[in-house]
């Protein structure tokens, strides 16, 4: 990776030509907006309802009736139960390389009665969008098929190649976009990729501050933690309860603190993101970014789960079993610990800290193996260019480059050498994440607005070479 004055540099520069002032979405394109929206999000895509090809053939359906030839809207089966969408908008220079543009159709389950509302329907609320899906990440796979839809009703071509991939795994195994670039890698290869599914605007106070554009991400693994003894009747209790023993391991993970590690993308984040604060949180994210970090800075830092997050790798427990009656002394005692562990730290180290935190008597096991990715550098043609696009719908924010804490089909996408970046544009606060959650929102016009913000970036993108 760049060393961090380089990456400064890069993300000040000011190269490509200025992207003329849009108009917002017509009422014509928010109702086609919505009605995408809504029909992705009443069909249940869980992994266990086995309906992505269901949602990939509806917006498949909805780009060949607009005008897209068949050969360049192909739905794959990944399995009877995975589907995914590739679709082409070609471009009139095949001297240029493609962009790519990445969304998801499946969604973690949810279930009615946690809910205040149905999860299945979608609903506008008190100005917002209610239902499963709608932050993560089907508000993103709906702007990118209505803009499409609205380029064709335009008559408007690229000079390069627009390919838009919704895959249909990506809340679990991943394999749609693995297998995209593995075995038709002509469908999808591009210059570089932009992903819906990562990125966006933080709100404070309601109102738009920073526009953060992905650059890397956390890498994803899941550990089983498991404690056994040959049980008996509960009248006799003894040591030895697998509840107790799983139950003190996950107490010492819960305690232990990894080490913080700012890399370049961070370090970015911290610097920049000080430029817009003010008192001893700009204080403190100035002396973080510093080589050494300020120690009392990193701790006021840590307090926040947001920022904590950036600065360390991060395990928690996220599932936990035991027992088979009330009446009995357990047997078993499972868990299931999650860590998103920061690029270019040892997964190795991680799974060694946390078999000597779970002690001798528990068996560790590795559930979800740790997948690495490269980082994507900012460059001066994407940061300069989104910078361009921002200012004209949200004057006076700034880009800033961040790491992803969740995991995103961009680290394939990394990995197979297409740089990619997370700039979902969807305004949102942090402090009230609901994604994978209960009632998940995204707001109306936070909607609409990212909607019309991916219609002028592809724009402004596609037809822009590489350093030009």
């Amino acid at each position: 990776m760049r060393r961090m004055s380089r990456v400064v540099v890069l993300l000040l520069a000011v190269l490509a030509p200025p992207v003329a002032a849009q108009a917002g979405l017509s009422q014509a394109d928010r109702t086609l907006a919505h009605d995408i929206l809504r029909q992705l999000v009443e069909i249940v895509t869980t992994d266990s309802a086995g309906n992505t090809p269901q949602a990939a053939q509806a917006m498949a359906d909805r780009l060949i009736a607009a005008g897209f030839p068949a050969a360049d809207v192909r739905v794959f089966a990944v399995t009877p139960r995975v589907g995914t969408l590739v679709a082409r908008l070609r471009g009139t220079d095949p001297a240029l390389r493609p962009i790519l543009l990445l969304a998801h159709l499946d969604v973690v389950p949810a279930r009615r009665e946690d809910w205040s509302v149905d999860p299945w329907t979608l609903l506008e609320r008190d100005g917002w969008f209610y239902g499963r899906g709608t932050s993560d990440n089907k508000a993103g796979a709906a702007t990118l098929v209505a803009n499409l839809v609205r380029y064709q009703q335009e008559g408007w071509r690229p000079e390069r190649d627009v390919i838009v991939a919704l895959t249909g795994d990506e809340e679990t195994s991943g394999a749609s976009i693995a297998g995209l670039l593995a075995q038709h890698r002509e469908l999808v290869d591009a210059e570089f990729a932009l992903n819906t599914d990562a990125g966006g605007i933080t709100l404070k106070a309601g109102r738009p501050t920073v526009f953060e554009v992905q650059a890397t991400e956390k890498v994803y693994a899941d550990y089983g933690l498991e404690a056994t003894d040959r049980g008996g009747h509960s009248s006799l209790p003894r040591p030895g309860n697998p509840i107790y023993t799983i139950a003190a391991a996950l107490g010492r993970i819960a305690h232990y603190e990894f080490p913080a590690h700012l890399d370049d993308v961070v370090r970015a984040f911290f610097e920049r993101s000080a430029q817009i604060e003010s008192g001893q949180l700009a204080a403190d994210m100035r002396a973080v970014a510093r080589v050494p970090p300020d120690s009392g800075a990193l701790a006021r830092l840590s307090a926040s789960p947001v920022y904590n997050a950036q600065l360390r790798t991060t395990c928690v427990a996220t599932r936990a079993d035991a027992g088979h009656a009330d009446n009995a002394l357990p047997q078993r005692a499972r868990a299931a610990v999650n860590c998103r562990i920061l690029p270019g730290e040892s997964a190795a180290d991680v799974e060694a800290t946390l078999r000597s935190l779970a002690g001798d008597s528990v068996r560790l096991t590795v559930l979800s193996p740790p997948s690495e990715g490269p980082s994507s550098p900012p460059t001066a043609l994407v940061i300069g260019t989104l910078e361009r696009v921002a200012r004209d719908q949200w004057p006076g924010i700034p880009v800033i480059p961040t790491m992803e804490t969740g995991a995103t089909d961009g680290r394939s996408v990394r990995r197979a050498g297409i740089p990619t970046y997370g700039v979902s544009a969807v305004a949102g606060d942090p402090n009230d994440v609901r994604a994978h959650g209960m009632d998940e929102r995204v707001g109306v016009q936070a909607y609409y607005d990212a909607t019309q913000f991916w219609y002028s970036m592809i724009k402004a993108f596609a037809g822009r070479r590489s350093g030009r």
